[in-house]
């Protein structure tokens, strides 16, 4: 006989799933969230509260590369952009990169 009964009979059963296997998840999508969600979401706040803020003289920067000077808030979506003197081109607000100077409101 190679194996006594006794060794045959020491083997346990496997344990069950425990807490390992729940955990390793919940840990991967809490730092997912912490170094992706959360930053990109008060990134997007931040671009839209400047955008909202738009008004007629403010200097801006389009995506696009282009720097100009706000002429003329038309309505919610769109502005009015005057690249050089007598070239006004129409803007989408969302496209508005950075607003490099703000003016005063007026009193």
């Amino acid at each position: 006989m190679f194996a006594s009964p006794a060794y045959a009979q020491a083997a346990g059963a496997p344990p069950g799933p425990g807490l390992e296997t729940f955990l390793l998840p919940i840990i991967l999508i809490a730092i997912f969230y912490l170094f992706v969600f959360r930053p990109q979401s008060k990134k997007m706040k931040e671009h839209r509260a400047m955008v909202e803020a738009l008004r007629r003289g403010d200097q801006v920067v389009t995506q696009g590369g282009l720097i100009g000077k706000v002429v003329k808030v038309k309505d919610d979506n769109e502005v009015e952009v005057e690249l050089a003197e007598g070239v006004k081109v129409r803007v989408v607000r969302s496209t508005i990169a950075q607003v490099l100077s703000k003016t005063e409101p007026a009193a």
